[in-house]
């Protein structure tokens, strides 16, 4: 007999329409999750299918290229373009992911005044030339799946026992990064540690994920070592708490460890949403804490956090500071600090 999933669906329709008690419904079977798995699937989310057909059509084209043709568009500094094989390394974890993906932001002209200010990871998005069609597919979802997000957040906002508009004002010019994830098959002799994507917890806020009917997704149980399924429900995407909601939360909801392992012999395609504050949005857990309890940790501006968990998993970010810390003039040594 095939149990129950303990991953639950919310259905976001009444959200969506501001219905205040369709939102009391929602906002108490999400407080129930953000507490318990950290997972749950959402329906009636609000992303048109022809977006999604759009942007899953536009995925398969731009995987489907050679290495060296993606490779012309290329992960840069601002954190946007392809990564390749083997650039995206989990904490902890003992081999590279076996998968590529391709990264975008919200869209920002040179001249805009965060890209002026130095701002990280800000700027216009890395688009391919090989590809002009990727370009209003896939920033066509961005903008759609940031709605969903705006619209999740306000009964995410009521599961924590605050008024629903607190995050809008924190979201003004947001950090949202949208990715397209390409997971290969990975080779029946591959070894156990080696996945799709390692055990980890995400940086930020919320995800939004979309993924195919392949499977591979997986959430540690909180109460025990045991591992379960998040399979692919038509017409859903896959929400958990990330690391910044956890922490802005006082720990009241979970980030909990996920991981993909891609063995069904077909390749998978997903579309990840993380759907975070703007750059300098104070995450206080003495905003959301909410019980009276001593906050957990000090305030920290939402963009500082993330820039942190992105420089220490991708590769070609290690590389970078490896070759500017060797080219970097010699420092005088503290006696007080040699062993």
């Amino acid at each position: 007999m095939t149990l129950p999933s303990p991953i639950p669906v919310v259905d976001l329709a009444k959200v969506r329409a501001r219905d205040p008690a369709g939102l009391k419904v929602a906002a108490a079977a999400i407080r129930a999750a953000c507490t318990g798995t950290g997972f749950f699937y959402v329906s009636n989310h609000g992303v048109p299918q022809t977006v999604l057909d759009a942007v899953i059509q536009a995925a398969r084209e731009f995987f489907a290229h050679p290495a060296e043709v993606k490779r012309r568009a290329a992960v840069n500094h601002r954190h946007r373009g392809f990564n390749a094989l083997g650039d995206a390394t989990m904490y902890q974890a003992s081999k590279p992911d076996y998968k590529e993906f391709f990264s975008i932001g919200l869209e920002l002209p040179e001249d805009d005044p965060s890209v002026l200010a130095g701002e990280p990871l800000r700027g216009p998005n890395n688009w391919p030339d090989f590809m002009p069609s990727l370009r209003p597919a896939l920033y066509g979802y961005y903008e759609a799946i940031g709605e969903c997000g705006a619209d999740l957040l306000c009964a995410v906002a009521l599961s924590l026992g605050i008024q629903e508009d607190f995050f809008a004002s924190r979201y003004g010019k947001r950090m949202q990064r949208t990715q397209m994830v390409y997971y290969p098959p990975q080779p029946p002799q591959s070894d156990e540690d080696q996945f799709g994507v390692a055990p980890h917890t995400d940086y930020g806020c919320i995800t939004l994920l979309w993924q195919d009917d392949v499977g591979g997704l997986q959430v540690k149980e909180i109460s025990g070592d045991r591992w379960i399924d998040a399979p692919p429900i038509p017409g859903t995407l896959v929400v958990n708490v990330g690391d910044l909601l956890a922490r802005w939360s006082n720990d009241r909801f979970r980030s909990t460890l996920h991981r993909v392992i891609n063995r069904s012999g077909r390749e998978r395609y997903s579309i990840a949403t993380f759907y975070d504050p703007t750059y300098d949005a104070v995450v206080d857990p003495r905003d959301l804490g909410g019980d009276g309890s001593e906050a957990r940790y000090p305030p920290i501006a939402a963009g500082d956090y993330i820039l942190g968990r992105i420089n220490d998993s991708m590769g070609y970010r290690k590389k970078r500071a490896q070759s500017a810390s060797m080219n970097a003039a010699p420092q005088p040594v503290s006696m007080n600090n040699a062993r």
